[in-house]
């Protein structure tokens, strides 16, 4: 390091053989160049006045060009007054250029102490270099030490900047949080505005699934966002943002939030979600956590809807799987999935009407919304009133469909007419793929040869022999 410091200068220029990567005072020879080049500019320009008093000419002056090197050029109109020891190394239209024995003596000195520097940094770059490599195992060591103990301090400093609490962290299956807050949203609030705390408990037994509703932009996705980060600072060792929590262990953090398309690779928005969608429910172990946010808008109101409700029927049924999972979700017709499974539970972003205004208090609270205040968006964008009114009049007709003439969810209903209960659990819950379909799923067929392809063939045929 010492080297380093005392060799290279704070602002080395990309290309290292430029020159002026060396620091000055390293080395006594390359110094002494420096000095030559820096001085060489004020030699010549003490000869240039020496030369124009001596001649007389005023407009005598020295150029320089890759070709002739330092010259003298002097106008036309004072070409009688040049001496004799000037020596004609070009013509032009309205003027001669010169050299002389003196001249070109300093050219040699400036130009030549100028590519002796350009070559002695590179040289003593090099030496510099190989020094270097020999420590290079433990300088990378050092610097991965540093790395980690400089995340370390910042993780720390943050703790006790913002509040932190250090989590307990378990083998158990709990998920538990009071007073958890974002780490980053709560920063970018202004300073009267306080960040609202949000309590969560999640567990496999109980509490597994928890289908949040709510408006937009009343913080649902936020705290879906708060949650996947607190149990993820918690397990990297860091303090968290909250009063109190205690985390089991998760062995992966799936979510599946946001809208984007994968055009270079011809995917859709909708693609893309269910691709994400699909990696989750076949990747997913009972020590996971989800976070599904509006899973379903990417398509139709009704087959985005069905995938939802599915998707949520799969991870309560599946015995593999049953994570944990947060669903942010717009399909208010999901909160009746609390009413046929134990595990799912509802909450909502509490909402405060008063008057003509509707008030986001940002609090998750037990129970499931009946409002989604899409209407009320709509008036207040400036739709006309006749739209808005009809709009009511489709939405509560609507509403009065959602539950049949015995009081149980319609959607809940299979194509028998039976509804889904806890006895007669989803199709999910049928049959456990075999071992032979769990192998089939498993094979890259394009990457596989057609050897390959016999010998995988054999091989299963042998393992449905064995039933």
């Amino acid at each position: 390091v010492e080297l380093i410091a005392g060799a290279i200068t704070d602002e080395p220029p990309q290309n290292i053989t430029e020159g002026g990567i060396i620091r000055e005072g390293f080395n006594g020879e390359l110094d002494e160049l420096r000095e030559i080049s820096r001085e060489g500019k004020s030699w010549i320009a003490n000869l240039q006045r020496s030369e124009k008093e001596k001649t007389a000419i005023p407009s005598l002056k020295i150029g320089y060009n890759k070709v002739f090197g330092y010259y003298f050029e002097v106008t036309k109109t004072h070409q009688d007054k040049v001496p004799d020891y000037f020596i004609r190394k070009q013509t032009l239209v309205n003027a001669e250029r010169y050299i002389t024995p003196e001249l070109k003596e300093l050219e040699e000195k400036v130009l030549g102490a100028e590519e002796n520097m350009a070559v002695l940094e590179y040289e003593l770059f090099q030496e510099i270099r190989l020094q270097v490599a020999g420590w290079g195992a433990a300088i990378q060591q050092n610097a991965r030490l540093i790395a980690e103990l400089d995340c370390l301090a910042g993780l720390a400093h943050v703790a006790e900047l913002n509040r932190y609490v250090r989590p307990q962290v378990d083998t158990g299956e709990e998920i538990v949080i009071e007073g958890g807050r974002h780490p980053v949203v709560e920063q970018l609030l202004p300073p009267d505005e306080p960040f609202i705390e949000n309590d969560t408990e999640l567990a496999n037994s109980s509490t597994q699934i928890m289908v949040i509703t709510g408006p937009n932009m009343s913080g649902k996705s936020t705290y879906l966002r708060q949650v996947g980060l607190i149990v993820f600072l918690a397990q990297i060792g860091s303090f968290v943002p909250a009063t109190r929590a205690r985390i089991g262990i998760v062995d992966r953090l799936f979510t599946r939030v946001g809208a984007s398309d994968n055009l270079a690779f011809g995917e859709s928005t909708f693609m893309v979600e269910m691709l994400e969608a699909a990696n989750i429910l076949n990747n997913a172990t009972s020590r996971s956590l989800v976070l599904l946010d509006e899973v379903g808008r990417g398509t139709s109101t009704f087959d985005g809807l069905s995938i939802a409700w599915a998707m949520t029927e799969y991870l309560h049924h599946h015995k593999k799987i049953a994570a944990k999972t947060l669903f942010a979700t717009h399909y208010h017709e999901l909160t009746e999935l609390a009413m046929l499974y134990p595990r799912i539970k509802n909450y909502r972003v509490a909402v405060q009407e008063y008057e003509d205004h509707v008030v986001f208090l940002r609090k998750i609270e037990p129970g499931g919304m009946d409002n989604s205040y899409g209407i009320y968006v709509a008036q207040m964008a400036g739709l006309p009133s006749a739209v808005v009114e009809r709009a009511r009049e489709v939405l509560h007709n609507l509403e009065g469909n959602e539950l049949t003439p015995n009081r149980t969810p319609r959607l809940g209903k299979r194509r028998d007419g039976s509804a889904t209960d806890q006895n007669q659990l989803s199709l999910f819950d049928m049959r456990q793929p075999s071992a032979v379909e769990d192998e089939l799923r498993k094979i890259d067929i394009n990457n596989l040869t057609p050897i390959e392809a016999l010998l995988k063939l054999q091989e299963l045929r042998q393992m449905l022999n064995k039933k």
